[in-house]
């Protein structure tokens, strides 16, 4: 498998990988990132989270359509890749600034950079072998592996950097990834000229000045509009689950929906049944992919909010966070905020009071929670610090002491003026997010220190209603200054990568011993398969929401486990197969915007999953995963229904 390809291959192999590792490290920290309130994020509400979630998932699948247009009409493939690899490496060291307006810009720039690089990589791959070369499946193959190599230590990246740093430091790591992806590809730039392309356009090519009149320029229109209809017009009580953004992005599809669903009619007779067959593939592919890109929202939720992650509990997970040991500390689990405990079990070891300090407002605590701090608070603080705790005052820049590192963990940094802004999120209860006044930096960074007969550490700010909800009934305590350790929630995402690598083997030789014994399997029945199975992995985790009491208890990290290896099941029956029709349904002078039908549908499920991390706020769990069920069911029974349309026009082309 391994010999006899170009030289090419495994050079693109590691640019490719440095590339996902960077890429899914977004997909893993992002909700976390902007719904934290305990450790230092952004300290959004989680409807807030779920939606910015789903905008990015929705255009970061959907540049690369235009991205592989401007490769193919513009740049060639080599230059796409180089500034797209750019683009990346620069939003992420945006992102890693922590301002306030870096972080949208940062964003697109991911979205602009991953639209140019992940289409243009891929078609380099093909461009390598020759027409018919028995090795170029087995290329395809290796150069898969290189995506789920980077995106199983996507997060362990992650959960390592935002331990042992902050969270910015996440961003950090994953541009100086990207940054060498794109060294790899200017050292190899000669040896893959050969993988690149003349750009330029043929003659059946539809022209992009259409494709930009016809279909975008259309959907950017009533987008906005949809978007200012909601923003601007409809009661706020009609937008609580239903964003404006979700309005804009959906009605903004319509054009392109229904430029796609007219395409067949307006083909050759030759062409129709072909074109026609392609709607159900696009509707089953968005579907999997809403439930599958629920590993960033809805089940990074779960992981977060629903899962007994601390050391010592039954789970592979939590099993691997408890081995990696630096320093006398587990690199992949931080420390159990008080955040944890809320549906913990009362066995659970609580921190010691002493290592609490229940003097703050809400308003206080959240300053804290998010480290950012105004002189006035912390004036205010000052006047009620008990006699056995201080305010220690930390280096903002150069070298710190190691008591001084362990008290950075827990410290704040001031600034002459906060804002508080409050708000509700779909629940009707009220957010609270901290925002610096006019940019201004900090003037100075605290730690609350308190010393005992036995040791000296810093304490961590709450208002004495949360301390109190911590030791209600016979809980136990850790020592002094000391915090349980809990496997991060990103990590779980790593199992549909690890399924991916192990199970793809396995999968091919199910085909092979189907295609051997000559059983009616075709492709239209695995695309069937693969929307059931992924129904099942919905109801596999409505009956893990039933034994959590609807979230009232954390149940084991085996239901995510169970979860991602169903659906994971469900991806290699479907993914590959509908991705595979796309180009052999359609005329060729028709593959590059039927591709981009498909990046289409896949950005509409990215945008489904995120509206689905709201939704999931609004009810019990239990309700939520057998509504996901249902939904994929009834797409399902749907694609039950034109099977056999799909057969037919799948045997008249060939595919």
């Amino acid at each position: 498998m391994f010999t006899g390809h170009p030289q090419g291959l495994f050079r693109l192999f590691f640019i490719e990988m440095w590339e996902r590792l960077a890429f899914y490290t977004m997909v893993g920290v992002l909700l976390l990132y902007a719904t934290d309130t305990e450790s230092g994020g952004l300290g959004w509400s989680k409807a807030a989270g779920n939606e910015i979630y789903g905008l990015y998932l929705a255009f970061v699948y959907f540049t690369p359509y235009l991205g592989g247009l401007i490769a193919d009409r513009f740049l060639g493939y080599r230059k796409s890749v180089l500034i797209g690899g750019v683009l990346f490496a620069s939003g992420f060291f945006l992102l890693a600034t922590g301002q306030k307006w870096s972080f949208p810009v940062g964003l697109v720039l991911l979205c602009c950079g991953n639209g140019l690089f992940k289409p243009n990589i891929s078609a380099m791959v093909g461009n390598l072998y020759q027409k018919g070369d028995p090795k170029r499946d087995a290329g395809f193959n290796i150069f898969y592996m290189g995506i789920n190599v980077g995106a199983f230590f996507a997060n362990f990246l992650v959960a390592y950097m935002r331990n042992a740093f902050w969270w910015e430091m996440v961003f950090v790591a994953a541009g100086i990834g990207m940054l060498l992806s794109v060294l790899i590809l200017g050292a190899s730039w000669r040896v893959l000229e050969r993988a690149d392309r003349v750009p330029g356009t043929n003659p059946e090519d539809t022209p992009f000045r259409e494709i930009m009149l016809r279909i975008l320029a259309p959907a950017f229109a009533v987008g906005v509009a949809g978007w200012a209809l909601a923003a601007y017009v409809l009661p706020a009580g009609m937008t609580k689950l239903v964003k404006p953004t979700d309005f804009g992005f959906l009605l903004g599809a319509v054009p392109i929906l229904m430029f796609f669903a007219n395409l067949s009619k307006k083909a050759a007779d030759s062409e129709k049944p072909g074109l026609a067959a392609l709607m159900p593939i696009y509707l089953a592919g968005g579907t999997f992919f809403m439930v599958l890109h629920l590993n960033g929202s809805a089940m990074t939720t779960w992981a977060n909010d629903n899962t007994a992650r601390h050391l010592g509990s039954p789970d592979p997970v939590v099993a691997i966070a408890d081995a990696f040991v630096v320093n006398g500390k587990p690199v992949f689990a931080g420390e159990a905020f008080p955040g944890y405990y809320g549906n913990a079990e009362v066995s659970v070891p609580r921190p010691n009071q002493a290592t609490l300090l229940p003097i703050a407002s809400k308003e206080q605590a959240r300053m804290f929670g998010q480290k950012r701090m105004d002189e006035p608070s912390l004036a205010d603080l000052r006047g009620k610090l008990p006699a056995d705790v201080r305010i220690e005052v930390l280096p903002l820049s150069g070298e710190l002491t190691a008591q001084q590192k362990a008290w950075k963990r827990f410290s704040v940094d001031i600034y002459p003026q906060i804002r508080i802004v409050e708000d509700t999120d779909s629940h009707g209860l009220p957010v609270v997010s901290v925002e610096v006044v006019g940019g201004a930096a900090a003037t100075q960074r605290v730690a609350f220190v308190r010393k005992t007969e036995a040791a000296e550490f810093a304490t961590y700010l709450l208002t004495q209603e949360s301390f109190d909800k911590l030791y209600v009934g016979n809980v136990t305590q850790l020592p002094p200054g000391e915090y349980l350790r809990t496997a991060n929630a990103e990590l779980y995402q790593s199992w549909n990568a690890l399924f991916v690598i192990l199970m793809t083997p396995l999968v091919m030789l199910f085909f092979g011993w189907i295609v051997a014994r000559k059983l009616d399997f075709s492709t239209a029945k695995k695309i069937l398969a693969g929307m059931v199975i992924t129904a099942l992995s919905a109801l596999f985790m409505a009956l893990a929401g039933f034994l959590s009491n609807n979230g009232e208890v954390k149940v084991s990290g085996f239901w995510l486990m169970g979860f991602y290896g169903i659906v994971t099941m469900g991806e290699l029956c479907l993914s590959p197969m509908a991705l595979s029709l796309v180009t052999k349904l359609s005329p060729k002078r028709f593959v590059g915007l039927t591709m981009g039908g498909w990046f289409f549908a896949t950005a509409v499920g990215n945008k489904f999953s995120g509206f689905l991390g709201v939704l999931q706020g609004a009810m019990p769990p239990a309700l939520f995963f057998l509504v996901i069920a249902g939904a994929v069911t009834l797409v399902a029974l749907y694609i039950r229904w034109v099977l056999p349309r799909l057969d037919r026009a799948i045997k008249q082309y060939g595919a």
